[in-house]
């Protein structure tokens, strides 16, 4: 399946860059670019891009702005933000809004292109160092909801949620089923409260689970 794309950033020599890049990576199409949010969501709805990797500070509408936007109005959409701005309060208030994952643009081309792959797959993506800013930021944010209430097992899968591992990973180091684990991940969401992966990997790092 070829996972079509939209890249949005204000530098025409960035996006460019990063379109040609994706361009020639198996399995990606770029379908156009857009830069800043107003064109991104006159964009999302032409051409119905499966994801969109959205730059953060830009005119007009900044990407966050876009990202709320997107959420209610392109749902199947996933926007990751690529952006150079390793912020805590960009990070929050991108998750907050419904990014998809926030990416730094330092990715080398094949690793990009793999966090698209992901992001389309419902794979949640977040930079190491992105990651490490939301823990005590956003635990207003987390949803209520106790790890007591999971079985051990859960509880591991939930760690390695935390570190940004795919169900494959995890089947793999955990001996199980990618079936079992797409169970167990749905069982803890379920009794957490939490909506999606992200919330879930917050969660696990606010209680110095990872």
């Amino acid at each position: 399946m070829t996972v079509r794309v939209l890249v949005v950033d204000d530098q025409r020599l960035v996006r460019e860059g990063i379109a040609s890049l994706l361009g020639i990576q198996p399995g990606i199409s770029v379908v156009g670019m857009a830069a800043d949010g107003k064109q991104a969501i006159d964009q999302v709805i032409a051409l119905s891009p499966d994801v969109v990797l959205m730059d953060v500070r830009m005119p007009e509408m900044d990407g966050v702005d876009a990202v709320a936007v997107l959420r209610r109005r392109a749902p199947d959409c996933k926007v990751v933000m690529l952006t150079t701005f390793d912020d805590e309060e960009y990070v929050v208030q991108a998750l907050r809004a419904g990014a998809a994952g926030y990416l730094l643009k330092d990715l080398p081309a094949a690793e990009l292109a793999e966090a698209v792959r992901l992001a389309h797959a419902g794979v949640t993506q977040l930079d190491h160092a992105a990651a490490q800013h939301i823990a005590a930021a956003l635990s207003s944010h987390v949803v209520a909801g106790r790890v007591d209430l999971l079985t051990a097992r859960e509880t591991d899968v939930l760690r390695l949620v935390a570190s940004g591992a795919t169900n494959r990973e995890i089947a793999s180091r955990l001996f199980l089923s990618e079936g079992t684990v797409k169970n167990h991940v749905s069982r803890i969401l379920g009794r957490l409260g939490l909506r999606d992966r992200t919330q879930a990997a917050i969660y696990a790092r606010d209680l110095g689970l990872f």
